[in-house]
């Protein structure tokens, strides 16, 4: 397509810009919704481009570039960090710290990857914006805030942001993994998980440690309640369908000869399909509230849903467009369908508030060299540093590259002209 050729041939001269750019934003990470610097250097450079800009959903960012006639197009970034602290050992390592929700100080690092996703979306805001003259539309850059903690899309939301912007005919997001650099995954249909963490208080009755017979043990009680949740994927659920209940913590005493009177039970849950959804926590409600009863539980149990994130569900016919817009622009060997990531997202919650399909990929950025040779060995998972460690790194070069043409590329799949 000439005229995405015709935007990206500025794309070195973006580089140069978009790589000290993204050092600076790695040096300087900001936890869910307290990310003030991160959004008023987007909202610096968004202005002088032309972009009419908005603050939504307190550090949201969002740029509007009307272009003529033609689609409208929503393309979006998130932008927090995570309570990491950085051991990557790179000059431009974060020594940032932050005070988390719980008022605890905690390091602090794009651990995720979401400095890459700003820098490419301001490299392509800008790219599109130098090249008026070969595209017709409204193009959307959507700086989101507080991914991490699944608050950010609804934030944004409950701002009014449907009736800020104008109404997209798509929108789009990718997200850097810890994949072959150079490659994008595409997938259509589910490709992120739905996620939901779950609190559960059950509740005993304390006695002394030498007198059990006065109590209700709730640690006895716990762990019944951990054991038959396992049944939940391996006998309630059919057999190739996705779940995933894992309980990740589970707390009750504070000493040794003193049977406390609760315990505390954190899980967390994954699913590609929201019946099966609904069912594993009907599932583990039924089966907490049965082994209570068993106990003699004095007071029924609790259950706070919180960090839900929505399941992100590729459309179709978007995904076809995209992916041949991506095949055609950087070959066959570079785009691969991509398998569902357990991993959970909130982008979701934009394009459903607007009622508008959307694609979703993924962009590579581990050394090709280094990521072929852990394949090669099967060592993956020992060797390459995953999203949210705090040894995650992606190579500047060529995933930031990548991942702005893949912005580009996209959006010219809608707002070309003729389109």
């Amino acid at each position: 397509m000439p005229e995405v050729k015709m935007v990206l041939d500025s794309l070195d001269r973006a580089l140069e810009w978009q790589r000290e750019l993204y050092k600076e934003l790695h040096r300087h990470p900001e936890l869910s919704l307290q990310e003030f610097a991160t959004a008023q250097a987007i909202e610096d450079r968004l202005t002088p481009w032309g972009y009419a800009v908005q603050r939504i959903g307190g550090t949201g960012v969002v740029g509007v570039l009307e272009n003529g006639p033609g689609a409208c197009v929503l393309a979006r970034a998130d932008i927090d960090a995570l309570p990491v602290t950085e051991a990557t050992g790179l000059d431009y390592a974060s020594t940032a710290t932050g005070v988390d929700a719980d008022g605890s100080t905690v390091g602090v690092m794009h651990a995720c990857g979401h400095d890459m996703h700003i820098t490419a979306l301001l490299g392509a805001a800008k790219l599109l914006a130098d090249q008026r003259g070969a595209w017709s539309g409204t193009y959307i850059a959507l700086f989101q805030p507080a991914e991490e903690t699944a608050a950010g899309a609804r934030a944004m939301l409950d701002d009014g942001l449907v009736a800020k912007v104008p109404r997209p005919d798509v929108a789009l997001a990718q997200h850097v993994m810890a994949t072959e650099a150079g490659t994008i995954g595409t997938t259509a249909g589910p490709i992120l998980s739905a996620g939901d963490s779950v609190r559960i208080t059950v509740h005993g009755r304390g006695a002394h440690g030498s007198m059990p017979h006065n109590s209700v043990d709730p640690v006895v009680l716990a762990a019944s309640i951990v054991l038959r949740l396992q049944t939940i994927v391996s006998r309630e659920t059919t057999p190739g369908e996705f779940a995933v209940v894992t309980v990740g913590a589970s707390n009750a005493g504070t000493k040794s000869n003193i049977i406390p009177d609760r315990a505390v039970l954190l899980l967390n849950v994954r699913t590609y399909d929201m019946e099966l959804r609904g069912r594993v926590i009907a599932s583990i409600e039924r089966i907490v509230r049965g082994e209570c009863a068993a106990a003699g539980s004095p007071r029924e149990p609790e259950f706070e849903y919180y960090d839900q994130y929505p399941l992100t569900a590729n459309d179709a016919d978007v995904n076809a467009r995209v992916t041949d817009a991506f095949t055609a622009h950087f070959g066959a060997g570079a785009v691969y369908q991509a398998s569902p990531v357990t991993a959970s997202e909130d982008f979701s919650r934009l394009p459903d508030a607007f009622g508008v399909p959307y694609a979703y990929w993924t962009v590579g950025s581990v050394p090709s060299e280094v990521y072929r040779k852990a394949v090669a060995s099967g060592t993956v998972a020992q060797d390459i540093p995953a999203n949210h460690s705090p040894f995650f790194a992606p190579a500047i070069d060529p995933t930031l590259g990548m991942a702005t043409q893949a912005h580009v590329v996209a959006a010219f799949a809608y707002l070309a002209q003729g389109e």
